[in-house]
């Protein structure tokens, strides 16, 4: 039995039945219970064996109304509000979601379309309406970004962007503002810092896990690679990683976005230059392969301006 009707029980058994009438009285005092038995057609013996249910009414209603938050609710069913309805004349108890637990869950099922590794939290909240176009470059790059989102379609158009420029002038707040975007709209994104990935994926070797690491990132429906160029250098890096990811991605047209410090023409020259020394002609020749690639996935976007880190 219900703690509150065992209570209620109580106060008939014990000879309390004063106490008994006046807790009604107050339950069926309450404006809103008094305006909702005004509307329907309840009979006195179907409120009366209601009173437990009406009690939990105006009780989880009083802790609404001095909400303490949706981690500190203490209703019945956090960030839950009560309902009454009737049913064949009988009074039931129902729940709906509160408007902070209707919040949280939009937040929780749009997280759910987008992951990230390695990126600060700060990042990731950036929307289109906090990018600011204070140059044309930068209102170039904010067009064709949400051109991108609204033409997206992961396994039938692979195609993506490649948006470089110098430090600090917001190429990760345009593609968190993308992420963000692309996750209103149900498409998982998932969003890499580059260099951290990469060794992320190199302590994978030793423990097993490499492969499996690769193939997270992979095949994320739209793959937003940040800062490509800052890492190291290597023939595994090019060949193992960049070749193996983007030809997936190009067979199965999901669409990749890079951001770089460099241009296409320099991430070219990074990419042959290894930790060998030099850019010997097979160094040369991968490079150009993995950046033809590169070249027929994404569109170019420059963007430019001062660096806002330092502001």
């Amino acid at each position: 039995m219900d703690p509150i009707e065992r209570s209620l029980r109580r106060f008939e058994r014990g000879g309390l039945q004063e106490r008994f009438d006046k807790l009604k009285q107050e339950v069926l005092s309450d404006p809103d219970i008094k305006s909702f038995l005004q509307k329907e057609e309840v009979s006195p013996d179907h409120i009366d064996s209601a009173m437990s249910d009406l009690y939990h009414y105006r009780q989880q209603w009083q802790n609404c109304s001095r909400c303490p938050g949706l981690e500190n609710c203490p209703n019945v069913m956090k960030g839950y509000q009560p309902e009454l309805q009737v049913q064949h004349g009988s009074i039931n108890l129902t729940y709906h979601p509160c408007p902070l637990k209707r919040r949280e869950d939009e937040r929780l099922r749009h997280q759910s379309f987008m992951k990230s590794l390695y990126l600060p939290r700060e990042v990731l909240q950036m929307t289109f309406d906090d990018f600011d176009e204070d140059n044309q470059s930068r209102t170039d790059a904010y067009v064709k970004a949400l051109a991108f989102c609204s033409e997206a379609v992961p396994g039938e158009n692979g195609a993506g962007l490649y948006i470089h420029g110098p430090f600090g002038v917001g190429k990760t707040f345009l593609v968190s503002a993308i992420a963000n975007e692309l996750a209103d709209q149900e498409v998982e994104t998932m969003l890499v810092y580059t260099p951290d990935f990469l060794r992320e994926l190199k302590s994978g070797i030793s423990d097993g896990s490499y492969q499996e690491k690769l193939d997270h990132v992979k095949k994320a429906r739209v793959l937003i690679l940040d800062d490509i160029g800052a890492e190291t250098m290597t023939p595994w890096v090019r060949d193992e990683v960049f070749g193996a990811l983007l030809q997936f991605r190009m067979m199965e047209k999901l669409p990749t976005i890079f951001t770089s410090n460099f241009t296409l023409d320099e991430l070219e020259l990074h990419l042959a230059s290894t930790q060998r020394g030099g850019t010997e002609k097979v160094d040369q020749l991968k490079a150009k392969r993995i950046m033809e690639r590169i070249r027929h996935l994404t569109t170019e976007l420059e963007m430019k301006g001062t660096n806002r880190r330092g502001m």
